[in-house]
């Protein structure tokens, strides 16, 4: 028979797990359209723009540090691959908005990692440059691809690839680049030791800042990849488009467990965590609930994921 400790310890780690199992059972009685193939779909093309971001925010959270940046960043940069679109071409307005989006990362990456500023501090800081450099760009005006039905840049947004999105292909995909460069290179486990014990980590000979750096680059890099996303499915901006996501994004990377702490994380468990509060908040529409109760769910959630992140450190969770 299982021991009583075995079954506690079970529970403690994918307690959240199962109370999410269990509120996908109640949905679906609830609301039969739910669990159809479509809504499915629907659900993780949705969650794939948000998932991409969070996979390099990650990187980051696990390094001990925070992105909050990455809501204005993308929506600068959705402005600027859908507006280019228009004057230079798609190809040329992706790499625009990925050197855009590198650019971000490595600022954020130096003033964190090497001058020691205050995680927190610098990416509000970065996040209220972003939002004043959208709205110099664009003027606040709406921007939308003159050509949105021919563009082959429709494909990263819209497309489907065997039955399945596209987006969900980028998210799947991405996150199988990220979760090997985590958990099977030598940068990973630097990622980990960094965010584990900075000081231990220096007398290992890991470069600290130059980790930090590296991380924020990829959070700049996926954000970027996800501006492309949703400029292709809505073939427009405007100058709020990215507003909340920041939340959305730090939301799913806790409900999948990676910690605030740091020195633990997996973009795995962040992509569920991600489909996790896409499907919440999904089978709260569907219930009939209003739009802003979304906001409270998420709320709840993030306590609640906080909570028992920071006891599960202390050692207060009885086992």
């Amino acid at each position: 028979m299982i021991g009583e400790k075995a079954l506690k310890g079970f529970f403690k780690r994918n307690g959240l797990l199962l109370a999410f199992a269990f509120f996908l059972a109640v949905t679906a009685l609830n609301a039969p359209a739910f669990l159809t193939v479509g809504n499915i779909l629907d659900v993780l093309r949705q969650v794939s723009i948000v998932g991409t971001i969070a996979i390099g925010v990650t990187f980051v959270v696990i390094t001990g540090r925070f992105d909050l940046s990455v809501g204005s960043g993308l929506t600068l940069l959705t402005v600027i691959v859908v507006d280019q679109n228009n004057i230079v071409g798609p190809l040329g307005a992706i790499i625009m908005a990925i050197f855009g989006g590198l650019m971000v990362g490595v600022w954020n990456g130096l003033l964190i990692g090497y001058l020691k500023f205050n995680a927190l501090i610098v990416t509000l800081a970065m996040l209220s440059l972003l939002q004043g450099l959208t709205l110099w760009y664009s003027g606040g005006a709406n921007v939308n691809v003159h050509n949105a039905q021919t563009t082959w840049y429709a494909f990263f947004g819209r497309g489907d690839l065997f039955g399945v999105p596209v987006p969900v292909w980028i998210l799947l995909v991405g996150g199988a680049i990220a979760s090997f460069a985590l958990m099977k290179t030598r940068f990973g486990r630097s990622v980990f030791s960094v965010g584990g014990n900075e000081t231990t980590s220096k007398f290992s000979g890991i470069n600290a800042p130059k980790i930090v750096l590296f991380a924020y680059i990829i959070s700049g890099f996926a954000t970027a990849c996800a501006a492309i996303i949703m400029g292709s499915r809505v073939m427009g901006a405007q100058s709020t488009i990215g507003q909340g996501y920041e939340l959305n994004v730090l939301a799913g990377i806790i409900l999948g467990g990676t910690s605030l702490l740091g020195g633990s994380g997996s973009i795995w468990r962040t992509i569920v965590g991600v489909a996790m509060l896409g499907f919440i908040q999904n089978a709260l529409l569907l219930m009939g609930f209003p739009y802003y109760i979304q906001w409270l769910v998420t709320w709840v959630v993030i306590i609640l994921a906080v909570w028992i992140d920071l006891a599960a450190k202390r050692g207060k969770i009885l086992t």
